[in-house]
């Protein structure tokens, strides 16, 4: 039985995290807000009565749930389908991460939206370059420096011998901070050889090589990274 994925047809955004668990973990799925009349039918069925109602996409549909929150839908299948460790401790720390990329990934986005999100771009970019002056001095070194000294104790993966959805949502999270904020994360990733090593092992997975290859990986532009190029420099 395949599962549901729900998430905006036009961008990555979140939900390219659950899309690279799925992807790798050969689990069979549908991303049903991809196909004709997409937009529509996702807003019909976020109005469908549910117990459990999602706030927002992604959900998925799993098992007679739903389960939204990126954290917690990877929570569920590293859980079902072993992409992450079996053990108690392993398993909390491997939420642990997600949770931390999680917070990474909305500061990303907050830069060029630091006012409001209902607002352009084009409305708030004195805010935007004083709020990216922060994050990529302070913020972005700090998360990459986080990330690496786990890799320093955990390597080659965050979690053991195997890679996990964690590994798989790091990848993702360099690739959208390489694309919004090229020069600054070349500077950066100098000092992160653990890091590289491991977006380069994500990137060369046999599991992920027909999707990373494919027109369903959606490229980045508007959705959570952006590249403005006033906003970034090393």
């Amino acid at each position: 039985m395949a599962y549901d994925l729900w998430y905006w047809p036009t961008i990555p955004g979140r939900g390219e995290f659950v899309r690279l668990a799925l992807e790798a973990g050969g689990i069979a799925y549908r991303d049903l807000a991809r196909g004709e009349g997409g937009m529509q039918a996702l807003s019909d069925d976020l109005q469908v009565p549910r117990e459990e109602p999602p706030f927002a996409p992604p959900y998925l549909i799993a098992d007679g749930m739903t389960i939204a929150q990126v954290a917690t839908i990877l929570l569920f299948l590293g859980d079902a389908h072993g992409l992450a460790p079996a053990d108690a401790k392993g398993r909390l720390w491997v939420n642990q991460l997600q949770l931390t990329i999680a917070d990474a990934v909305a500061e990303a986005h907050d830069v060029h939206h630091p006012v409001g999100i209902m607002l352009y771009y084009e409305d708030q970019k004195a805010e935007a370059l004083r709020r990216a002056t922060e994050f990529r001095e302070e913020r972005i070194p700090k998360y990459l420096r986080y990330f690496e000294r786990a890799l320093l104790h955990h390597g080659p993966w965050l979690a053991g011998d195997r890679w996990s959805y964690a590994d798989l949502s790091l990848f993702q999270l360099v690739e959208g901070l390489n694309f919004a904020f090229p020069q600054r994360m070349e500077r950066c990733l100098r000092d992160c050889p653990k890091l590289i090593d491991l977006h380069a092992a994500v990137r060369d997975l046999p599991e992920l090589a027909g999707y990373l290859a494919s027109d369903r990986r959606l490229p980045f532009g508007d959705g959570i990274f952006r590249h403005y190029p006033e906003l970034d420099e090393a």
